[in-house]
């Protein structure tokens, strides 16, 4: 019994995920099983072992590069368009770019940079590394539809630029109040799997350095916080409003610590409203522009309203202005809940670079999982 307490122990310890834990309770369960003096056990042990057995088994990786691009590639046709001129052709599903001169399943910089950074963890965690891989793409087309990067925003374009005149990378990204655009927000989904298992602090500060390769200003940093917090709670507990309130409280308290405490107000809706407030505001009062705190409550709100990976994207791409990176956030997040297997199968079918995607999205998911 010593054992399996151990096991159990170790099995809850928040954000700790490991697979030799994992095999041992599914063994321990298997021999319970045999014995009918023994039944109590296995019932008490059975719900503990179906929980990690999603969780370990998820391929968490796939559902979150494939949600991405998909959401990215289903709202990059109606980008920059006002949400009532989206709203009266709404978009049902992947179509031809109506400000650009692109084939339907075309994704954008969102998808790119989220690949770069897949592509460099799959090595571990290298900041240098994934620095030299967005500069790759910005200079050189890796990880484009086209083999040419397009639609780059202000603050990244600079930043990475940055990079490339040798500015050590956690200081390269710009750190203005003008410069919190969504362009770290858009990238950063790739790193749940990486972090999962680690110590909050280690999250924290790898979630820091990793917005900070574009855009370093507080407000931005906090809000990719709370996006990858709100997924872990959420693979943690499997209640969207537990993990909605969990991570309200991991962001109240990060709000007084010095870095971050001129951000209250900015936060307000977030970590105030309850879950049934936030998801009841009124669509008007949703905004979808690139501002990074409209982008985080927008995607989080199209996830909130609807209970299906399709439904929550296609909400989320017809709120229209940013609508591809609104899409490619709310497509990860809802990947996350969903899985890649609720992906409609006509929107896979034309996802450019789709075999590509999977290959790597498969890498990440073996080398997340194999670390200690």
């Amino acid at each position: 019994m010593v054992l399996i307490k151990n096991c159990i122990r170790n099995l809850e310890i928040k954000d700790k995920i490991i697979q030799r834990h994992y095999t041992m309770l599914k063994n321990l369960l298997k021999h319970f099983s045999k014995k009918k003096e023994d039944e109590k056990k296995t019932q008490t042990f059975q719900p503990l072992y179906r929980k990690y057995d999603r969780i370990i088994n998820q391929q968490l990786a796939k559902d979150i590069l494939l949600g991405t691009a998909i959401g990215d590639a289903l709202g990059f046709p109606v980008q920059f368009i006002p949400r009532e001129t989206v709203q009266k052709d709404p978009v049902i599903g992947m179509g031809k770019c109506r400000t650009f001169e692109s084939p339907s399943g075309i994704w954008s910089d969102d998808t790119s940079l989220s690949l770069c950074l897949a592509d460099s963890l799959c090595s571990g965690y290298n900041l240098r590394d994934i620095a030299s891989k967005f500069i790759e793409w910005l200079f050189e087309g890796l990880w484009t539809p086209n083999n040419k990067a397009f639609d780059i925003g202000r603050t990244t374009m600079w930043a990475i630029s940055n990079l490339r005149n040798g500015i050590e990378p956690k200081f390269a990204g710009l750190d203005g109040e003008k410069d919190n655009g969504n362009g770290s927000l858009m990238r950063i989904a790739p790193l749940i799997p990486y972090i999962y298992g680690l110590v909050e602090e280690q999250q924290i500060q790898i979630i820091s350095e990793v917005s900070s390769l574009t855009h370093r200003h507080p407000r931005s940093i906090l809000a990719c916080i709370f996006l990858c917090k709100f997924a872990i709670q959420y693979l943690a507990t499997k209640e969207i409003p537990t993990a909605f309130a969990y991570t309200q409280k991991e962001i109240k308290y990060l709000l007084t610590q010095e870095k971050f405490k001129n951000e209250c107000s900015h936060f307000d809706r977030l970590v105030n409203l309850t879950y049934e407030q936030f998801r009841n505001i009124a669509e008007n009062d949703i905004k979808s522009t690139g501002y990074v705190i409209d982008t985080l409550e927008a995607s989080l709100w199209s996830v909130f309203n609807h209970d299906s990976f399709k439904d929550s994207v296609l909400c989320a791409v017809n709120l229209g202005y940013d609508a591809d990176t609104v899409g490619a956030i709310t497509g990860a997040l809802a990947g996350i809940i969903y899985g890649h297997d609720s992906i409609p199968e006509e929107w896979l079918n034309v996802l450019a670079r789709k075999e590509d995607i999977i290959e790597l999205a498969n890498k990440l998911d073996s080398a997340t999982k194999s670390n200690p």
